[in-house]
């Protein structure tokens, strides 16, 4: 993939996305997560697994990322769930070793956490789907690392570019690279008519202070 495809691929990735519905965009109805908290998107990249078309796009920018930023990666690793099947198409096109990483470590058997073969200073990149606070996807990366492998960075589908996630990972010294963002996707929405003008300063506030819509 050339850097100028590179430089199109956040927008491209955004497009795509709402394309197929894996984001919905609701300010003035906002969902309610898991976690109780209200949030105007709600985002599903597992859709993806069932649309080739995005699927081979966001492969290709994975792999190009990755000869990129960590050129010396020996080993593609997924983290539960969703980044598992992308982690198998990365792991395909770049010929390297793939792994996935659950979110605890199996309560029968081996007990493993980490599914696949490594090796202790086995240099490790990490495949997510989505970052939001980036807690589950620096658990996955500090087992790695725990594991004895050199965790070279976390490479994401799509993130909601919370502060909060920025300073996790600065704070683990672990680098973030994502296909695509959540500035990307609003400006690609307000452009599509999908979000009205409007509502653009509602939308960022909310990335700068989720606690904005409330609990």
């Amino acid at each position: 993939m050339s850097t100028q495809l590179l430089e199109q691929l956040p927008r491209e990735i955004a497009k795509g996305l709402l394309q197929i519905n894996a984001v919905a965009l609701r300010p003035n109805e906002p969902f309610t997560w898991t976690s109780g908290m209200k949030s105007p998107i709600y985002c599903d990249n597992r859709l993806t697994m069932s649309y080739p078309e995005i699927r081979e796009l966001i492969a290709e920018g994975f792999a190009s990322v990755i000869r990129e930023q960590f050129p010396d990666c020996e080993a593609v690793a997924g983290i539960a769930t969703g980044g598992i099947p992308h982690a198998a198409w990365v792991a395909h096109k770049l010929n390297l070793p793939m792994l996935y990483v659950r979110d605890k470590a199996k309560g029968h058997g081996k007990t493993n956490q980490i599914e696949g073969h490594f090796k202790p200073g086995q240099k490790v990149v990490l495949i997510e789907d989505l970052i939001s606070t980036g807690g589950s996807s620096l658990k996955a990366a500090v087992a790695v690392r725990e594991a004895g492998c050199e965790v070279q960075g976390v490479v994401a589908i799509f993130t909601y570019q919370f502060p909060k996630a920025a300073a996790a990972f600065e704070e683990e010294g672990i680098p973030l690279a994502t296909l695509s963002n959540y500035s990307a996707l609003i400006e690609v929405a307000a452009e599509q008519g999908i979000v009205h003008n409007s509502d653009i300063a509602l939308l960022q506030s909310w990335r700068e202070n989720p606690q904005a819509f409330g609990v």
